[in-house]
């Protein structure tokens, strides 16, 4: 434990924005998760409901620099791929 009186501030910051991270990291997971259940069940209007819902999650994790940018896009880009030849094949 740290015994000066920054670095336990430090430490108490760090604690905070990492389980804030974690939260925001969870939920972006989470929304992905959703639209890939949508288009493995071949639930076109649910997969594009949770596509919806998911894309500005990703972006704000991007823009905070939770994930890289260029992450956020290949996760979109792959999303919107699969859920465009599923609205295809429908």
């Amino acid at each position: 434990m740290p015994i000066i009186k920054s670095a336990e501030k430090q430490l108490r910051k760090s604690r905070t924005r990492r389980l804030r991270n974690r939260a925001a990291k969870s939920s972006v997971k989470t929304a992905i998760k959703k639209v890939r259940a949508g288009l493995e069940g071949r639930d076109r209007e649910g997969a594009e409901k949770a596509f919806a819902h998911a894309v500005p999650l990703i972006d704000k994790a991007a823009g905070k620099g939770l994930i890289p940018k260029n992450a956020a896009a290949r996760y979109k880009s792959r999303l919107a791929r699969q859920l465009h030849a599923l609205t295809r094949s429908s």
